[in-house]
């Protein structure tokens, strides 16, 4: 483990480590509910296009390779942070065992292997995400035909914003059913009740306002 950390801190490895390191942080960050898993996000509509802003047609037609490449490697069906673990995890296994085996020890050559081993970690993400995207695909198909939730209040469990994704439960015959959600109006800190109003299919969540009782 030692000899692990050195290398990792060694200047041909200092990329892929701080790039590791931000991945771990983030995760920290989810856990303990400051950030949610979309906060940094790509969205893609039903026919895999990237949303942006553009007037121009030859615009969109100069981004349909970009949009291709992304649907190819199932971004917007997963959340963007879960693919980069899955790139970044590879790409640092990748440099440390490359400097290794090559006795390395230059940060300009060890930033040159980052290329190549960067192409093959977007490959190997592509495979280690796909039961993530079956996964988060039947969560769609469960939310698609979830208007059961509409109009039921829910319990906060994380805290929800317009800007930032939350969480909630709402009891649905008895079971306990988890929300991606979002407030449409104030803020809603765990604990709270609120009442779920809508489905936002482009956002992937739920729709939340507060929910005062008298």
């Amino acid at each position: 483990m030692t000899e692990l950390l050195q290398a990792a801190v060694l200047p041909p490895n200092l990329l892929p480590t701080a790039l590791l390191v931000f991945v771990l942080l983030y995760w920290l960050t989810v856990i303990v509910g400051l950030l949610d898993m979309k906060t940094v996000d790509l969205s893609l509509d039903d026919h895999g296009h990237l949303h942006f802003d553009s007037d121009a047609a030859a615009g969109e037609a100069g981004t349909s390779w970009l949009n291709g490449a992304l649907a190819f490697f199932n971004l917007g069906r997963i959340p963007l942070m879960i693919f980069l673990s899955f790139v970044i995890l590879p790409l640092w296994v990748g440099s440390i065992l490359a400097n290794y085996y090559t006795g390395n020890t230059s940060l300009l050559l060890g930033l040159g292997f980052c290329l190549p081993l960067f192409i093959a970690s977007l490959f190997v993400a592509k495979f280690l995400t796909l039961p993530f995207v079956k996964l988060f695909t039947a969560m769609e198909k469960e939310h698609g035909g979830g208007e059961v939730a509409i109009g039921k209040v829910c319990t906060v469990l994380l805290p929800a914003t317009p800007e930032h994704l939350g969480q909630a439960s709402v009891r649905i015959d008895g079971a306990p059913l988890m929300l991606n959600v979002r407030s449409t109006k104030a803020p809603v800190a765990k604990g709270e009740t609120a009442l779920v109003i809508d489905y936002d299919a482009h956002r992937r969540c739920y729709l939340i306002e507060p929910f005062i009782t008298n």
